[in-house]
C-alpha cells in the first residue's frame, strides 16, 4: 500500500481546542458519526486526561465507531496512557496516540530534561502502550525545531518498543516546505528500522503554509496526514482536509496517490462543523466556500459558457456542493421527513423525529422552500444542542428611525426551570435583547464578536447568527438560526450563555499543545 494516504482527522481533539470551537457531546456524536461517512480512516476523538467531559466525549465515540480508528492521545506518562486506554478500549480499532517533545527549546524550557531522559520517556511511554494494543503512534512534538540526529535516536527506539505510526509534527508552523521534506527524508533515511512503520505528519497553519508542507511530505514517503475540517485548530488552525483531499485527486497526476475519502462528502462535512461551532466557512475559503465555484469577471463567465474547464479544475458536485431542495412542507408526512434526514446522514430515534417534524412544520409556513442547509440548521438547534439551563421562550423588539423613543426588547425565558421576564432599552435593538438577557440572568459578560450568515439565498432565508462572549479568562461561542434575525440573535445569546455555564460546573480543562 505504497501508494495510499491514511487521513487521521483530529478536528475533535486539536479543532476543539480553537477558541470558540467547544462541543458538547451530542455534538461531538454526531460530528463523529459524519467523519466515518466521510471515509476517515482514524478519528482523534481527544485527550481523556484532561477532562472528565473530555474523557466521557472520548468513550462514548469509541463506543459508537464502526470500522473507523478511534484515536485517544496521551502524553508519555502512565496516568494519562492508562486513562486514555480506559477510553478508547471500547471501539473495535482503538489506537493509543503518545507524544514527547524533541526540540532542544521544548526540552530546555517545558520538560527541563536531557535528551536521554526524553528518550527514556518515550521508549517507557511507547512499551506501555504497546502492552495494551497493537495500534500504536508516536509523536516527536516540535518536530521541525529539532535536531535530526536525536529525532533519528528517538523514532528507531520507538518503533523497536512498538510504535507502528510515527508523526514528526511542525507544533508551531514554523517549516517551508522545501525544508521540511529535506528533514523528513533524513529522518526515514537514517533510520535504521523506519521501514516498520508509517511516517505521518501534522502541519500547522501559522505561516500559511500547512497544507503545501503536508503535500510536499508525500513526496517524501509520509503516507498519513493530520489534518480537520476547515483547518480549525490552535492559533492559525492545522492543514485543512478538504485542501489536502482535492490536491490528490485534481493533481493525481502529479502525486499518484489513493485515499478512502469520499470527496462528495467534503462540503457537507464542513458545513456541519460550521453550524456546530458556530463559525461561518469564510466566503473565499478553498473547496467549500460560496466563492469556489463562483465566477463574476466577464472573461471568466464567457470561458465556463463555452467550456466549464477552462475555469474550474473541479465541480462542486465532486465536492458535495448540490443544490437539493427539501420537496416537503407543511403537509408532508413524517416517514417523508425522517427519509429526507437519513439521506443527509442523521439517524433519529422517535423523540428526535417528533421534534424535527414539528420544526419543519412551523419553518415550511414561514419559508416557501426548504434546502438542505435549512434542514441541517434545524438538527442543530433542535436535536444536538447542550442541554440549557437557560431556554428562550419569546421576544418582542419595537425599533424605529425616528430617534424618539430609543429600540426597546422584552424577553420571556426560563432560568433554571422558573419563568423570568424583563425589558430594557439599548442604542439599537440587538444591543437592546441582549441587555435585556444579560439583566434577567444577572450576568454581564463583554460581546467580543458578533456576526450573521444566511443558510440560504432568498429573503426569506434562515438568518444564522454567532456571538462569542468573555467573562475574565473564560469564553464561549454561541450559535442560533431562525427567519426572525432577532430571534436567532437572542437564540445565539444563550446558547453562548449556555456553554459559560457548562465551562463553569466543568472547571478548568488541560489543553494540549502537541502538533
Amino acid at each position: 500500500m505504497k501508494n495510499r494516504v491514511y487521513f487521521f482527522d483530529t478536528t475533535l481533539r486539536d479543532g476543539e481546542q480553537s477558541p470558540g470551537a467547544t462541543m458538547n457531546l451530542q455534538e461531538k456524536l454526531r460530528l463523529a458519526h459524519q467523519l466515518e461517512v466521510l471515509g476517515v480512516d482514524i478519528m482523534e476523538a481527544g485527550f481523556p486526561a484532561s477532562s472528565p467531559g473530555d474523557f466521557e466525549a472520548v468513550r462514548r465515540i469509541a463506543e459508537q465507531a464502526n470500522n473507523i480508528q478511534v484515536a485517544g492521545l496521551a502524553r508519555c506518562t502512565p496516568a494519562d496512557i492508562d486513562r486514555c486506554w480506559e477510553a478508547i478500549r471500547g471501539a473495535k480499532n482503538p489506537r493509543l496516540h503518545v507524544f514527547v517533545s524533541t526540540s532542544p527549546l521544548h526540552m530546555r524550557h517545558k520538560l527541563r530534561k536531557s535528551p536521554d531522559e526524553v528518550l527514556a520517556m518515550a521508549v517507557t511511554g511507547v512499551r506501555r502502550c504497546a502492552a495494551l494494543t497493537d495500534n500504536v503512534e508516536f509523536s516527536c512534538e516540535d518536530f521541525s525545531r529539532s535536531e535530526g540526529d536525536f529525532v533519528c535516536r528517538v523514532v528507531e527506539a520507538a518503533i523497536k518498543a512498538g510504535a507502528t505510526t510515527i508523526n514528526l509534527p511542525d507544533t508551531v508552523g514554523y517549516a517551508v516546505p522545501e525544508e521540511f521534506a529535506a528533514r523528513i527524508a533524513y529522518v526515514i533515511t537514517n533510520t535504521p528500522n523506519s521501514d516498520k512503520a508509517v511516517f505521518s505528519v501534522h502541519c500547522h497553519n501559522d505561516l500559511g503554509l500547512a497544507v503545501a508542507n503536508t503535500l510536499a511530505a508525500f513526496r517524501v514517503g509520509v503516507r498519513q496526514a493530520e489534518v480537520t475540517l476547515g483547518g480549525i485548530g490552535e492559533r492559525a488552525g492545522n492543514a485543512a482536509l478538504e485542501e489536502v483531499v482535492m490536491s490528490l485527486r485534481v493533481r493525481h497526476d502529479h502525486f499518484g496517490l489513493e485515499h478512502n475519502i469520499v470527496t462528495e462528502q467534503l462540503y457537507p462535512s464542513c458545513r456541519l462543523l460550521s453550524m456546530t461551532i458556530g463559525q461561518p466557512i469564510p466566503h473565499n475559503k478553498a473547496i467549500v466556500g460560496v466563492n469556489a465555484f463562483a465566477h463574476e469577471s466577464g472573461i471568466h463567465q464567457d470561458g465556463m459558457l463555452k467550456h466549464r474547464e477552462t475555469y474550474e479544475i473541479m465541480t462542486p458536485e465532486s465536492v458535495g456542493r448540490t443544490e437539493s431542495s427539501l420537496v416537503i412542507g407543511k403537509h408532508s408526512g413524517r416517514n417523508a421527513v425522517r427519509n429526507k434526514f437519513e439521506s443527509l446522514g442523521y439517524k433519529l430515534d422517535e423523540e428526535q423525529l417528533n421534534l424535527l417534524f414539528e420544526a419543519v412544520k412551523k419553518l415550511a409556513d414561514r419559508k416557501k422552500t426548504l434546502h438542505d442547509d435549512d434542514l441541517m440548521a434545524l438538527v442543530q438547534e433542535e436535536i444536538y444542542r447542550m442541554p440549557d439551563r437557560i431556554r428562550l421562550r419569546h421576544v418582542s423588539i419595537q425599533s424605529s428611525d425616528t430617534g424618539g423613543v430609543p429600540p426597546t426588547a422584552a424577553v420571556i425565558m426560563d432560568v433554571d426551570g422558573v419563568e423570568r421576564s424583563g425589558a430594557g432599552f439599548g442604542v439599537g435593538p440587538v444591543d437592546a435583547l441582549f441587555n435585556v438577557i444579560a439583566d434577567i440572568v444577572g450576568r454581564e459578560p463583554e460581546l467580543e464578536q458578533y456576526a450573521i450568515n444566511a443558510i440560504t439565498g432568498g429573503t426569506d432565508a434562515q438568518g444564522e447568527v454567532s456571538v462569542r462572549l468573555r467573562e475574565g479568562n473564560v469564553y464561549a461561542l454561541g450559535r442560533g438560526a431562525h427567519p426572525d434575525i432577532f430571534v436567532a440573535s437572542a437564540r445565539a445569546y444563550v446558547n453562548a450563555l449556555n456553554h459559560l455555564f457548562a465551562k463553569e460546573e466543568e472547571g478548568p480543562r488541560l489543553h494540549c499543545q502537541l502538533n
